[in-house]
């Protein structure tokens, strides 16, 4: 419980950065349904490919018709699995996982065209196009399907995370990352916006996926962090290695962190009603 508290802490200390002042006349408040999907060791630049249904909420506070600071917090899967690869290296290597990923950020949005919230079809400034940049915490957790049952990869340490074998430490579970993208919000009425947007995560981990560096030998792994362990770190089928082993060759591609987005389209409902000006009026 204690990683979705951290999860959401920017979500909620940027609204209440957010509602010191104009509350409700500049603020939306919702929802957003979509996709999620990552790019790495198991997924080699598959963009919009194994994605699993993702959503969130996301506020916004509309500082001026050009400019907005926003809020948002996503939950979705992340996956991936050598068998669905066309490379052979990738096959013969038969590794998979799966992670529910939640996250929350806190950041900036930029209008490509003037914006006003309640503005609607006739009026000025009733859509736009924009982009964002916000910075995350996020929380994952790699699973693995093998022999029928499911099974946490991060405390096995199945390159040898954290002993002797390895000059990498055990990684954390919670991180963080740079989300950026791009979307598009029209106003359907004076309370209500629809947007469509896409974002994609620049992430400071190769371990979305619990690969990223060389195999270990089997038998010290086994006697470190037991049986288990050895099993999953290496399910090639048939080992590259002269001794029928794969110690010390390559795993993952560690120079290259991993990436994973989020997609989709959502509403968002105004949460006040602006004061009326002469610009309002136009």
């Amino acid at each position: 419980m204690r990683h979705y508290v951290l999860l959401f802490f920017l979500f909620i200390s940027g609204q209440s950065l957010m509602a010191q002042k104009s509350f409700g006349e500049r603020s939306e408040l919702g929802f957003m349904l979509g996709a999620s999907y990552y790019t790495g060791e198991l997924n080699r630049m598959g963009h919009f490919r194994e994605m699993s249904l993702a959503g969130g909420i996301i506020y916004r506070y509309n500082v001026n018709p050009r400019f907005a600071l926003r809020s948002t917090a996503y939950v979705g899967q992340i996956k991936g699995d050598d068998a669905n690869s066309t490379n052979g290296f990738f096959q013969n290597r038969n590794l998979n996982f799966n992670s529910i990923l939640a996250e929350g950020s806190f950041g900036v949005e930029f209008n490509y065209l003037t914006y006003v919230t309640g503005r609607t079809f006739g009026q000025r400034y009733w859509l736009s196009s924009y982009m964002f940049a916000q910075l995350a915490g996020f929380y994952f957790n790699p699973k693995t399907e093998f022999e029928g049952n499911t099974y946490e990869l991060q405390p096995l340490g199945t390159e040898g995370q954290g002993t002797a074998l390895s000059n990498e430490k055990n990684y954390n579970r919670f991180q963080i990352s740079m989300p950026i993208g791009l979307g598009f919000k029209i106003n359907l009425s004076k309370k209500v916006q629809f947007f469509v947007e896409y974002g994609i995560r620049w992430t400071f981990t190769d371990y979305l996926d619990d690969v990223s560096g060389t195999y270990v030998d089997p038998l010290e792994l086994a006697a470190i962090n037991g049986e288990l362990a050895a099993q999953l770190s290496d399910r090639s089928l048939n080992p590259m290695g002269n001794s029928g082993r794969n110690t010390g060759t390559r795993r993952g591609d560690g120079a290259f962190n991993d990436w994973y987005a989020f997609f989709g389209a959502g509403i968002t409902f105004k949460l006040g009603q602006r004061p009326k000006c002469p610009m309002n009026e136009q």
